[in-house]
């Protein structure tokens, strides 16, 4: 997400109870109506025409027939008949990124990213209009339970989720800690839905984790891009190099996103200065290009990377920056789709307005959202490779990874040689 008052870029699908930076501090401009003494909200002279080609009428009458005629009308406020034909306004979108919250809403919102909560520690979204599971968060009460990225969630206790938005669905997984909360999942290779029922618990997010393998090759497995995997990666390589580090893989998968100028920072480590890292789209047809700042000390590095249906938006940046710049291999199973950039805006009454503004490309043009990125070895892991412990997508990362190696003939690269 794009923050106004030069807050950081934020590119990430919502963390279930979760909500690991779903993020945004809410500054923002006001949009031009105010509220008379007697409460009716006043709009600036011409507003509709400025706001809508189509005749407003139409939607002001069926508010006075709503108001007039409907027999429950008693019960809901002018607000909610105000919060809900945004939403309506929102949904002709299509867009699941593109979210009002309410000034309860957004107050939780700005909470939920700030401190800490119970939940089931996984991150949801939607795709093709499912809500499923994105990645579950290592070390947490998902993964315990099995849970897997892509996993579709068809209810959340007795919710139906066919009309849930994501925040909808956040608001029900979320919980005090110990308490317990049913989901009913399917899964594409199971004959019928299941039932897990999980206990919330504190949501612990890791950032990385590094093993230098005896044979000389680095695994970098990477579950976020937050603000503190720069300096996390910056220790990690150094060993690496030190050590000298003869490949690497980086593993992004699970990883749903993070701040977008990490997946800058990460990139710049295997790509030469200036190579671009990816191209920002707007609707006016003009385009940013985020280009490498370097170190580019894995730059002549043989390098694989790891990815599934769990990476998401600044996992697939860095994974399509790769591969377009320097021809590595992709590996696993094809990424999520997630290539958008939201906007955090105000609104005077306390609500706020999560807008999609811009596309991200790779390097090469190639549109992420809706599309995801498909690996070059697509190489599945299943319920029986998890049981037994077996990663049959590390073992071809590792085996790719090796060919490279042999093929690379080049110079290690040792720190203080």
């Amino acid at each position: 997400m794009r923050h106004k008052n030069n807050l950081k870029n934020l590119i990430v699908i919502f963390v279930a109870g979760l909500i690991v930076g779903a993020g945004a501090f809410f500054g923002g401009e006001n949009l031009g109506w105010f509220r008379s003494p007697s409460g009716a909200v006043i709009l600036p002279p011409n507003a509709t025409s400025m706001i809508l080609n189509a005749d407003m009428g139409l939607f002001w009458d069926s508010v006075s027939l709503i108001k007039e005629k409907h027999f429950r009308i008693s019960e809901v406020s002018d607000e909610d008949l105000l919060y809900g034909a945004i939403e309506g306004a929102l949904g002709a979108l299509h867009d699941p990124y593109t979210t009002f919250f309410n000034p309860s809403d957004a107050k939780k919102f700005e909470e939920d990213i700030q401190g800490n909560f119970g939940g089931i520690g996984a991150e949801i979204g939607i795709r093709d209009g499912q809500l499923q599971i994105i990645a579950p968060l290592k070390g947490n009460p998902a993964e315990a339970a099995g849970l897997k990225a892509g996993d579709k969630i068809l209810k959340v206790d007795d919710t139906v989720t066919n009309d849930l938005s994501v925040e909808e669905a956040v608001k029900i997984i979320r919980g005090e800690e110990g308490t317990e909360v049913t989901l009913l999942l399917f899964r594409d290779d199971w004959g019928e839905a299941r039932e897990f029922k999980i206990t919330r618990g504190l949501v612990v997010i890791p950032t990385l984790d590094s093993e230098f393998r005896d044979d000389g090759i680095v695994h970098f497995k990477l579950y976020n891009f937050s603000a503190n995997a720069p300096y996390l990666f910056y220790q990690e390589s150094l060993n690496a190099l030190t050590r000298g580090a003869q490949g690497v893989i980086l593993d992004l998968r699970n990883n749903s996103g993070g701040y977008l100028d990490v997946a800058n920072s990460v990139s710049g480590w295997f790509l030469g200065r200036g190579e671009v890292i990816v191209r920002e789209s707007f609707r006016s047809g003009e385009e940013n290009v985020m280009r490498a700042q370097g170190p580019a000390a894995f730059a002549e590095v043989p390098t694989v990377v790891l990815v599934n249906g769990g990476s998401a938006s600044a996992s697939e940046i860095v994974a399509g920056a790769l591969r377009d710049n320097r021809g590595i291999k992709l590996i696993g199973e094809k990424t999520f789709g997630k290539g958008t950039v939201q906007e955090i805006e105000n609104l005077p009454n306390g609500s706020s307005l999560k807008i999609s503004v811009a596309e991200w490309l790779t390097p090469n043009g190639v549109k992420i959202d809706g599309n995801g990125l498909e690996p070059d070895f697509v190489v599945e892991i299943t319920d029986e490779d998890v049981e037994n412990d077996r990663d049959p997508q590390l073992d071809k990362a590792i085996e790719v990874l090796e060919e490279e190696i042999a093929k690379s003939g080049r110079t290690i690269f040792v720190i203080g040689s």
